[in-house]
């Protein structure tokens, strides 16, 4: 038997033709016939010699036992030759051959044989030590639905199979045919390869002669021996691809097949063997074969073909390590897993208690009392299951009763040993266990953890079943079920419930579903596969009809137009539907432009700087403006080259600066500087500012950015070409209205009914990928999370959810998750999981454990890294668009600035990249692409707003300025998922996705819509900010207080509804005014205190240091700007925070608020109700010194409040300390807490009782007074109306932060809206006072309330501006082009009806008898009989096509049928063409002939009416044109005046404070120095 070689060489008898067919039929049955003949294609067996070289290989690799798979084993010529020295391992074999795999049965009768197609075999993965065999090749693919979507031939299905089957260190030793066109190691595509070596080390790659299977396998075949090393993990190929993977042409021709046909072919070699000659076991040869040329390794004449394989393995180098497995005790008393036991579980089984842990099973050995608390709740927890499946079945209710009475006995009989199942003996026992959380789920606690009652499971149904539709009548219930349970239009689906064929369901929905065409978008470029309908999957309208719909109407568009005529109605409701939804086109005036917007094209812009600055012709060769998209950097080259030109020079230029380099600088805006260098005591140089010099060329810079609107939209053509580029590029979306009333949430509890805003916010994140959830505190947005995964889960859209939550609300995460959904499998992270100890541990049960969801803290889930090679791969792509950015501009010839930034950061790259690849340092830890997570859900995500990114712009407010790693990782987790899932991984959820600035906006959409803004060329955020902001630059003080510096803030925000169109594809917002949710109603009430005398003099004293400070008499690291803002503070609170020694004023903040603080005590004594008292400004400090704490808890006490009911939440320093705290505050224990919004905001949930909050202070940010309010404004709290009162001294700073903070929530709640937001909205960021806001507080200067009005004012005026120059655009349109063509039109038509009426007078109608008429050849001189022939014509007409019919009174006539109106009709054609409907009455139907003929001249007065009064509008409108804006003067008179108070507002030269700004690192010094004249 062992001498069988298999069907590999006969292949040829298989044929019908061959002689030996009928023969070979009569051998075998008709399953062995097939089985023979399907592993004829592919079975070639191994020679003996070839096996002994691949086993040497092995051993020299030091594997002796273990587990050996061969996935195509043949008659078993691996098994039988295996060496005496691994005789102990276990052999594997598959064989599709019935013949061949029974006689390797027989053989090796110790080894398992399983005879079957190596795609149906069932068997673990990372199983196996060592993967041998000759794989099969051919030409064909084998269906395998976990590798369908490679699309891998036979041959490389094989390696991808088996590469998942060995484990991490283990080795393949595969043979593999060189074939046709390459085979596995040659092929020209690489993907395969690619795919490899994402997985496997090649360890080496032996080439065989090609007579090495000729005695076998009666072929000569070029193979290869592959040996590959499975890695521990992944890596990434766009960093570290191997030069295996790639392949040189050696040769390419051109040859004639032997179908006559031409073909052009490429014949390729690895790079391995170029570089390794010597693993070549022959001669490489270019011979002819029946495809074409092809690659051939000819046997060496007189070798030894076994000594040459066995001096070519003796080359390979590696080593198979034994496999780890962690923790293995001495003696191994595991067992192996029963499959019934869930994995991470504890059984019973022969008495005693195990635990499983994957394939083994532990003994427990702990206590005696910790087991008998596991045997119990092992009891329950199998009790729970069986009542949660009977429930999820629908099993009768008295049979679930009997269940739910068995729990309940079980229950009260652990309790009574045990105490509560969440005690803390029972978590130490049994939190291991996988049900452990759901068990917990079975006690209701209150918000101290206390015992309520037992849980619903004891007493009514808490899952809602899943009832499968078998049946529908109607297609609407069809597509509902459909979206229910396939999560898609699933068109045959549809057809199984209604018994309605596909095509009706179609016909019947349509316009409710589409077709979601996705073709170029013009005709010509449509080709043949575009034109099958079918190919394009069928979507609902909500979804078909968002998103970008102009390029969606220019693709159904292009298809219709080359669509057969059969087809085209099937599309024709996609345009039609796609035009009712067209955005309507923003005019000139709707659109804010800035200088430097990368949408407008670059000529353009070139254009502007020759107009402007009249470049002269030869110039113009050498000026020219550049942009790299890699860095987004501009650069003018030829700066310097226009020296004579007075514009560039003096006009919009300086001495130190030409306007070429000052637009070059505005273009990358960056507002101009200019320093000079001198030389201190040291002789060092520095760089100062110079003020005057900037000063002149900012100047410049703001009437270069003037003259730049004021010319952009001046020219009609420029204007309609670039109105048209912006509403083509941003104004196209249509964001998508999600409906969720069809979603059935199965398993779900039937008592929890979700709002319908919870149900559409969860389809947004079912069908519309990466989403952001902004939604109101109190809307229910954990129900939402909870609810979308499980949904997901249920329908196959994801596998595993990973939520990433607050530290100390996992276990409140997990309760809430169980209580909605009673028989979801979750796994909850705690801080002992995270311990080094048992981090790995706790990776591993994540990524093997078949969870629902996975929720962890935000730090743990910074615990769990990228793999080396992703984070590798990431920080490479940014290296290699920095280097692209440095070649473009260093071949722009870009400032030195440009290329030393982009070096510096390609510098950091590097580092970081170094730092990575430290192999000393790798831990051998799970990584998170490893988990199997592909749904993340992150909870309160505001924490995660500093995103680190690179803008060319200096110093601007709001942009993170050094890299969050926490940030950084949580974004490279995202792109993995957006990978992985196509931008659907990810789910935000907070209430305060904008805090303080619009720039956190930018960090939302990268973390979300990255793959979005790419497309709208936005992703560097200086693009983003020209597009949507403003920025101006002040004079602020830098971080550490101790000198000023000029910085950039950004001021106002353009185009909002256009970026929030985009946003709001990812974006689901609910505000509290959409919700309407039951939170009591707050008033509020200002307390305005007047300030003591003392009070008043100490804020002149801050005024006049400010004066000391304006006049540069001051250290600034004595006294600066931001000491005395917070100076400013800290006296509206309270004097003695600036100096300990003044009196307490009993008319002061404190005071005013004990005295409210105590009466409404002692109002709402009875149901003890409870107050907050928020105070940023002081801490307690219990070290005698005066704070704001202990002087308003002693007043408090001194009025009669018990000092037991007052606390400070500074006193609770850990997390249970903290909820012990907001538990006596929720039952009214403690009725007064005092903290600061940072520990007293976001997370803390103890309204119950609240009855008032108390401002002492003004927080900077809107987000923070957000917060100090939603503690109280909150569903829970008993109180129908709450009080908020805000304590402000007059004559302080505390009026001017109050109205501060006002303007920014302001501009916050502008962009957190349903509605369309205004197209302008401004922001504000200041937060520290400079010199003249101080003043103007501290004597009542009224320039700052003047400064806001005219602010409000000049906003309005601009607007009536805007509507005017849009009017302007308009009756420029029609001046231009719209009346002239109207004009020219009317009096051609004019002067034909006179030629007409002419003709009509030259052939009348007779007053009695007939014109004569002739038709269709025939003259005829009877009206009657005429009138018949008109009838006749028509009913001959075959053609929709218009056909000449006759003469009638000097005009032709033709003839055509009108289809929309089911209708005949005559053209009556003269120098003009008048339309007849035909009826039948043959003689009504020349009376409308002649009447038509009759009323040219009524149509020739209305035209000459309308040509008239077109000319009377022709003028009105070039008078108008002519009327200057009415309200001009007021709005330049307004701007003057608001510039005026701005500059006295300002810093001005006078300020001779220490500049801390520098100027850009490798910005050329100027020539010129100013010399110290320190001796």
């Amino acid at each position: 038997m062992s001498r069988y070689v298999g069907w590999g060489g006969l292949s040829d008898c298989f044929d019908e033709r061959h002689s030996k067919y009928q023969e070979l039929k009569s051998f075998l049955n008709e399953e062995e016939y097939e089985a023979a003949r399907e592993s004829s294609l592919t079975a070639f067996y191994t020679p003996p010699a070839v096996i002994r070289g691949i086993y040497q290989a092995l051993e020299q690799m030091g594997f002796a036992e273990g587990n050996i798979l061969e996935p195509c084993c043949g008659i078993g010529n691996f098994m039988g030759m295996l060496p005496e020295s691994m005789r102990e391992s276990k052999f594997y074999g598959v064989e599709l051959d019935s013949i061949s795999g029974r006689i390797a049965g027989q053989l090796y009768q110790n080894s398992s044989i399983s005879v079957n197609g190596f795609e149906t075999v069932e068997m673990p993965d990372s199983f196996f030590d060592v993967v041998v065999g000759n794989v099969p090749f051919g030409d064909f693919k084998v269906l395998d639905k976990q590798y369908d979507k490679f699309n891998f031939l036979i041959h490389d299905y094989f390696f991808a199979k088996t590469i998942d089957k060995v484990r991490p260190g283990g080795v393949l030793a595969l043979i593999t045919s060189n074939g046709i066109g390459g085979g596995t190691f040659d092929k020209q595509d690489r993907k395969v390869r690619e795919y490899i070596a994402q997985r496997c080390d090649l360890i080496g790659a032996v080439r065989l002669p090609n007579n090495t299977f000729s005695r076998n396998a009666g072929a000569d075949l070029t193979t290869d021996i592959l040996f590959l090393q499975k890695l521990e993990r992944q890596r990434s190929m766009e960093v570290e691809a191997p030069e295996w993977v790639n392949v040189d042409v050696i040769h390419e021709n051109d040859f004639i097949n032997s179908e006559g046909e031409s073909r052009h072919q490429k014949i390729t070699l690895n790079r391995y063997y170029k570089e390794h000659p010597e693993m070549v076991l022959g001669n490489l040869e270019i011979k002819s074969g029946p495809f074409g040329p092809q690659l051939v390794c000819s046997p060496v004449q007189e070798a030894d073909f076994s000594e040459q394989l066995k001096e070519a393995v003796s080359r390979l180098k590696a080593e198979i390590t034994p496999y780890e497995i962690e923790d293995v005790e001495e003696i191994d008393d595991s067992i192996p897993a029963v499959p019934d036991v869930k994995n991470f579980s504890y059984t019973i089984a022969d008495g005693t208690v195990y635990f499983r842990n994957n394939s083994r099973m532990y003994p427990y050995k702990g206590s005696v009392t910790a087991e008998n608390r596991i045997r119990g709740m092992i009891a329950l927890r199998d009790c729970v299951y069986s009542l949660i499946f009977m429930q999820t079945e629908n099993y009768p209710d008295d049979e679930i009763k009997k269940e739910q009475q068995k729990l309940s006995n079980l229950y009260d009989e652990f309790v009574k040993k045990y105490g509560l199942i969440s005690g803390r003996g029972n978590d130490m026992a049994f939190s291991e266990d996988s049900g452990y959380y759901l068990l917990c789920s079975l006690e209701v606690l209150d918000k101290e953890g206390n015992f309520k009652r037992k849980a619903d499971i004891f007493s009514k149904r808490t899952i809602r079943p899943h009832i499968p539709v078998s049946h529908v009548d109607t297609a609407s219930e069809a597509l509902a079920v459909s979206i229910s349970e396939k999560a898609k239009v699933d068109i045959e689906y549809m057809s199984e419930l209604s018994g309605k064929t596909p095509e009706e369901l179609e016909t019947e929905l349509s316009g409710v579903i589409f077709r979601d065409i996705d073709c170029p978008e013009t005709a010509a470029e449509i080709a043949a596969p575009f034109l099958d309908l079918n190919r394009y999957p069928l979507v609902t309208s909500d979804e078909y009809l968002s998103g970008n719909v102009r390029q969606k109407l220019r693709m159904a568009k292009a298809l219709w137009e080359v669509l057969p005529a059969e087809k085209k109605a099937r599309i024709k409701t996609n345009t039609e539907a796609l035009e009712t939804v067209q955005p309507k086109d923003l005019a000139a005036g709707d659109i804010s432009v800035r200088i430097s917007v990368n949408w407008i094209p670059l000529e353009i812009y070139q254009q502007f700087m020759y107009e402007l600055l009249d470049t002269s012709i030869q110039s113009k060769r050498y000026i020219k403006i550049l942009r790299s998209e890699h860095s987004s950097q501009w650069n003018i080259t030829g700066k310097s080259t226009d020296r004579g030109n007075v514009k560039a020079n003096k006009t919009y230029g300086t001495d130190r600066l030409n306007a070429y380099q000052i637009l070059e600088q505005t273009l990358n805006q960056k507002d101009v500087l200019i320093f000079d260098y001198i030389e201190d005591e040291n002789g060092n140089r520095k760089a100062v500012l110079n003020k005057r010099e900037t000063a002149i060329a900012q100047d410049k810079q703001e009437l270069i950015k003037q003259k730049f609107k004021d010319w952009i939209w001046k020219d009609i053509d420029r204007r309609n070409m670039l109105c048209r580029i912006y509403n083509e590029r941003y104004n196209s979306i249509r964001p998508r209205e999600y409906n969720g009333e069809h979603i059935t949430f199965s398993g779900m509890a039937p008592d929890i009914a979700l709002r319908p805003h919870q149900i559409n916010a969860i389809a947004h994140i079912m069908y519309g990928g990466n989403t952001l959830l902004a939604h109101e505190v109190g809307a229910g947005k954990t129900f939402e999370m909870i609810a979308a995964s499980m949904e997901m889960k249920r329908l196959g859209l994801c596998t595993k959810s990973m939520v990433v939550v607050p530290n100390h609300i996992t276990k409140q995460w997990a309760s809430e998750w169980l209580r909605l959904y009673p028989a979801s499998k979750i796994l909850v992270a705690t801080k002992k999981d995270f311990e080094t100890k048992n981090r790995k541990k706790f990776c591993s049960r994540i990524a093997t454990g078949d969870y629902d969801a996975v929720i962890i803290g935000h730090s743990q889930f910074e615990k769990i890294p990228m793999s080396i090679e992703r984070q590798t791969a990431f920080l490479r792509s940014q290296l290699f668009e920095i280097t692209q950015g440095i070649e473009n501009a260093k071949a722009a010839k870009a400032e030195r600035y440009t290329v030393k930034q982009m070096e510096k950061t390609k510098k950091k790259l590097r580092a970081k990249l170094k730092k990575l690849n430290d192999t000393s340092r790798k831990d051998n830890i799970v990584t998170f692409e490893q988990l199997g997570v592909d749904r993340l859900f992150v909870d309160e995500s505001h924490y995660y707003k500093n995103l680190f990114f690179v803008t060319k712009m200096r110093n601007v407010r709001g942009i993170a300025q050094s890299e969050a790693q926490k940030c950084s990782d949580l974004f490279m987790k995202i792109r993995y998922l957006d990978e992985i899932t196509n931008n659907h991984g990810t789910i935000f959820a907070t209430g305060t996705p904008i805090s303080n600035s619009m720039v956190e906006l930018y960090s939302l959409q990268k973390y979300l819509q990255y793959e979005g803004l790419k497309e709208l060329r936005l992703i560097h955020f200086d693009d983003w900010a020209a597009n949507s902001g403003e920025t101006v630059i002040a004079m602020e003080l830098n971080t550490t207080g101790t000198g000023l510096q000029m910085r950039t803030r950004f001021a106002r925000f353009y185009n909002l509804p256009e970026l929030m169109s985009v946003f709001k594809l990812v974006a689901d917002i609910q505000t509290a005014d959409m919700l309407n949710l039951p939170v009591p109603k707050a008033n509020f009430h200002v307390s305005v205190l007047k300030p003591s005398e003392l009070q008043k003099e100490m804020v002149k004293g801050l005024a006049e240091r400010a004066e000391e400070i304006h006049k540069g008499g001051i250290d600034p690291r004595i006294d600066n700007m931001l000491k005395i803002t917070n100076d400013g503070r800290k006296l509206a609170l309270d004097m003695r925070l600036v100096n300990p020694l003044a009196p307490d004023d009993p008319n002061g903040k404190i005071a005013v608020c004990a005295q409210k603080v105590f009466h409404i005590w002692k109002e709402t004594e009875k149901q003890r109700s409870t107050q907050l008292v928020f105070c940023d400004l002081s801490t307690p400090k219990n070290d005698g010194m005066f704070n704001v704490y202990d002087d308003l808890k002693q007043k408090l006490v001194t009025l009669g409040i018990p000092e037991e009911e007052i606390a400070f939440i500074h006193d609770a320093n850990s997390d249970v300390q903290r909820e012990k705290l907001f538990a006596k505050v929720r039952l009214g224990k403690v009725r007064v807490l005092m903290g600061s919004t940072q520990k007293m905001g976001a997370g803390t949930n103890m309204q119950d009782k609240l009855i008032a909050n108390h401002d002492l202070d003004c927080p900077w940010r809107p987000s923070d007074l957000q917060q100090r309010l939603g503690r109280l404004v909150r569903q829970g709290n008993e109180n129908p109306e709450v009080e908020v009162y805000r304590y402000v001294t007059e004559g302080t700073f505390d009026a001017y932060l109050y109205q501060l903070i006002e303007n920014k929530q302001k501009f916050v709640a502008q962009i957190m809206t349903s509605k369309t937001p205004v197209r302008v909205a401004e922001d504000i960021d200041d937060s520290v006072l400079n010199y003249a806001e101080i003043k103007a507080l501290a004597t009542g200067n009224p320039l700052i309330i003047e400064k806001s009005n005219l602010d409000m004012e000049i906003s309005r005026l601009k607007l009536l501006k805007a509507s005017y120059m849009n009017q302007q655009y308009e009756l420029e349109e029609l001046v231009v082009n719209s009346y002239p063509k109207q004009i020219t039109a009317l009096t051609e038509y004019i002067k034909g009806y006179e030629r007409d009426m002419q003709l009509a007078a030259e052939n009348p109608k007779p007053e009695n008898g007939f014109a004569g008429m002739e038709i269709m050849g025939e003259y005829y001189t009877e009206k009657e009989k005429a009138g018949k022939a008109i009838i006749q014509a028509c009913a001959q007409m075959t053609e929709t096509n218009e056909i000449t019919l006759g003469t009638y009174r000097g005009f032709s006539l033709t003839l055509f049928y009108y289809g929309i109106m089911n209708q005949y009709k005559i053209k009556i054609k003269g120098a003009m063409s008048y339309t007849v409907p035909l009826g039948e009455d043959i003689f009504g139907n020349i009376t409308r002939l002649d009447n038509a003929i009759a009323n040219i001249s009524g149509t020739l007065e209305a035209d000459k009416a309308e040509l008239e009064d077109i000319k009377v509008q022709l003028k009105n409108a070039q008078e108008e044109m002519a009327i200057p804006f009415p309200k001009e003067k007021e709005l330049e008179e307004k701007t003057k005046r608001l510039n005026e108070i701005i500059v006295k507002l300002r810093l001005d030269e006078k300020d001779k404070a220490l500049i801390d700004d520098v100027p850009d690192e490798a910005e050329e010094p100027e020539k010129r120095n100013v010399m110290s004249m320190a001796r």
